[in-house]
């Protein structure tokens, strides 16, 4: 070695030994700073409170960068769900006390019993309590939020301090000829009735245990009230909705609005003013509102715990709490921000700090999730006429009963897989024997499939991880049945269930078997509009003197081309009782509007009327391309045979389009069966379910039904052997014409 390599060596070996001693007396500010992720769904004026905390934050330390990430509100708790026990979720996350309870049984979040008892004098206590499970504090309270009653100051001067008030206040502010309304809010929503109902003295849960119950005399009370307000006396709009509540609101044809904090950034050029609910009459009891809790909540597989407590506590100090305040216009649970006198002093501010004084937390245990649905579905029944208050309330809590469903025994896994194991067996053994048993054809097909293979290999790639791996999965998951986080293995148990319709009658809507009647009748419906709307149309543009065919295509192809969940949206507006397209053209024609989601074939036939808009150009454009593909020669030929135009029809047109109708049918009943978009934005399954299909039946037990995947994947695979069967039935009647012609 020469003396320059044994003086490189050398000199390396000596840098080995100083770099860690450099390193450790370097200061900590060269370090990178570590990375903390914050999820949010946090939108405007929210959105940039939190990002002006986050930039003051990081310069007031340089450990950590904390960085924000917004998602859409609908996706946003399953994708914590998913994210977090992979390890890809964010160190913290805010987000309401609703789910604190499943997701600490899961083991998602981490404790915060040290920071919470420090700083547990700085929260109104009914906050801290709501974020508690199992003797545990799991968040920080950030902000209230929970309703108060909004009016518009140019018709009422003085808010209305009882019920009784409320109700002649409103009857006298209601003008139908004018379309004003005296109150508007959204009374089928379960958030905002249940003011009402603990101001009869109700509640969703009575008795112990946990067990919710929906159909208490309270409840009849409180349900009565609102449906007098809307049925009788009509001073709420049919059909409300957030948006419709807030065109009328500043429009100025709403006196009194009932809705939380977010609305004032939704009220434009009305002078308006806020008061906390009213007293029921009746009982002398506040209107007392959900209370929902907006947390800090760190995630327990977050490496910077650390760093994520720091932003928690940082983000409810009085600094933090402030800038939430006067830039997000939160109602922050931070006492000591109520001391600053711009805070203090503000209408909105102080008035929904007042409200949630006397708000009811919501339950944050999973028993409180499967409530939703159920009571959503009596509100839409009492306040559309359907059905009684105490009626609707009795089927939304046998409803409850039937999603709140005890966990199926437990099972061995063991005799599942030895049949699985055996199935397998069997289906090589056939193979092997229909195997060539030639070594030259062996070597033969071994290469041509190795060739083929290499051909296929990125679209089977993409199918592999895209379907097959995704329904490997599923097929899985229905043998299990899924609680909070926990998976048992119950085997047959889910299918079972669903075939027996054990907690529900054959003829209720609940029930698999009324579904897939509901299922095959829309198919039916459907295809058959499509095939003959779609036929005739294209025999009308094959007509060689008609003029504009091009304009007629493209504007007949345009339902086809926008985005389904879009042309949903918009025929749900044309539907709306009262400012709906359809009730302004029957009213035009001197017709009665209809409401259409009171009745299942009304429900039904506003489903059917959507999807055939959308599905007729397909079954248009198929035929109207095999229509040009039959020879003009045989049209002539049966004229002058003398055959009429029914009989060319019957006898050329359609077993000349039979090939190519036949494949499309078959495709268009497929789409058909699992159209979820449709039903679930237009009717959404009213009245009562009835209108659900197979699979929005499927998606309402998984995220809506206390996430019982493990059913809903059940569902999903029952669904996926009918389509197999039916797949398996057109392939044999596709075959007989040929068979037949050979």
């Amino acid at each position: 070695m020469s003396w320059r390599n044994c003086l490189s060596v050398g000199l390396a070996a000596l840098a080995m030994l100083i770099a860690p001693a450099r390193a450790a007396d370097m200061p900590a500010a060269a370090t990178a700073p570590e990375r903390l992720l914050v999820w949010h769904a946090y939108r405007a004026a929210e959105e940039r409170a939190l990002l002006q905390l986050l930039a003051q934050f990081n310069a007031s330390q340089s450990r950590y960068r904390a960085e924000a990430l917004a998602l859409p509100y609908d996706v946003y708790a399953s994708k914590l769900t998913a994210a977090i026990p992979s390890g890809h979720g964010p160190d913290l996350f805010l987000f309401s006390q609703e789910r604190v309870a499943v997701w600490a049984r899961a083991g998602l979040l981490a404790p915060l019993d040290a920071d919470g008892a420090e700083l547990a004098a700085g929260f109104p206590a009914a906050s801290l309590e709501a974020l508690r499970s199992a003797g545990h504090l799991y968040g920080l309270p950030l902000s209230l939020k929970c309703d108060a009653l909004y009016y518009n100051r140019a018709l009422i001067s003085t808010p209305p301090s009882t019920s009784d008030e409320l109700e002649r206040e409103a009857r006298r502010l209601t003008l139908a000829s004018e379309g004003r309304y005296g109150l508007a809010y959204e009374a089928n929503d379960f958030f905002h009735h249940a003011a009402w109902l603990h101001g009869y003295g109700g509640g969703v849960f009575i008795e112990p245990g946990h067990r919710a119950q929906l159909d208490s005399s309270a409840a009849v009370s409180a349900l009565e009230f609102v449906r007098r307000l809307a049925l009788e006396d009509q001073v709420i709009p049919e059909e409300p909705s957030g948006t419709l509540v807030a065109q009328l609101f500043n429009a100025g044809h709403a006196a009194m609005v009932i809705n939380g904090p977010w609305f004032a950034g939704e009220v434009q050029g009305i002078d308006y003013g806020i008061a906390p609910l009213p007293r029921i009459t009746s009982t002398g009891l506040l209107a007392a509102p959900l209370l929902t809790v907006e947390a800090a909540l760190v995630s327990a597989r977050s490496p910077v715990q650390d760093g994520a407590r720091a932003l928690a506590r940082y983000l409810v100090s009085t600094e933090g709490a402030a800038v939430r305040a006067r830039v997000g216009r939160q109602v922050v649970a931070t006492r000591s921000a109520y001391a600053l006198a711009d805070i203090g002093s503000d209408p909105l501010l102080s008035v929904f700090r007042e409200a949630a004084e006397h708000a009811v937390p919501m339950d944050n245990t999973p028993a409180m999730l499967p409530v939703w649905e159920p009571e959503k579905r009596a509100l839409v029944a009492a306040l559309t006429g359907a059905a009684s208050p105490k009626d609707a309330l009795a089927q939304a809590q046998r409803r409850l009963l039937a999603t709140t469903r005890a966990a199926p025994p437990s099972r061995s896994p063991w005799p599942y897989l030895a049949a699985a194991a055996l199935l397998l067996l069997g289906g090589l053994a056939v193979a092997r024997r229909r195997a060539p048993q030639s070594n030259a054809r062996v070597q033969y097909i071994a290469r041509e499939l190795w060739r083929a293979a290499a051909y296929c290999a990125p679209a089977a790639t993409s199918i592999l991880v895209l379907v097959l791996v995704p329904f490997a999965v599923g097929l899985g998951l229905s043998f299990f049945h899924h609680d909070s986080g926990h998976y048992t293995f119950v085997g047959l148990a889910n299918f079972i269930d669903i075939l027996a319709s054990r907690d529900y009658r054959i003829s209720e809507p609940m029930s698999f078997w009324f579904t897939l009647a509901v299922t095959l009748l829309w198919t039916a419906v459907n295809v058959a509009l499509h095939v003959s709307i779609g036929l005739g149309l294209a025999l009308l543009l094959r007509d060689p003197l008609l003029r504009f065919k091009g304009i007629y295509r493209v504007l007949l192809i345009i339902p086809w081309a926008i985005p389904n969940y879009i042309t949903a949206l918009v025929w749900k507006g044309m539907f709306h009782r009262q400012y709906g397209a359809i009730s302004a053209l029957f009213t035009a024609l001197h017709l009665q509007p209809i409401s259409w989601f009171t009745s299942f074939s009304t429900a039904f036939a506003a489903n059917v009327i959507t999807n055939t808009w959308l599905g007729f150009p397909f079954m248009m454009v198929v035929a109207l391309g095999a229509l040009q593909s039959i020879p003009q020669d045989l049209y002539e030929a049966a004229e002058v045979d003398g055959a009429s135009r029914w009989a060319q029809f019957r006898h050329i047109t359609l077993p000349l389009l039979k090939p190519a109708l036949l494949p499309a049918i078959i495709l268009g009943a497929v789409w058909t069966f699992n159209m979820f978009n449709i039903v679930y934005l237009v009717s959404g399954g009213e009245p009562g379910g009835s209108t659900d299909i197979l699979v929005s039946e499927a998606y309402r037990w998984a995220f809506q039904r206390n996430e019982q995947f493990g059913f809903a994947a059940a569902y999903s695979t029952l669904i996926f052997l009918f389509l197999l069967g039916w797949s398996a039935l057109s392939r044999r009647l596709a075959r007989e014409p040929s068979a037949g012609a050979a």
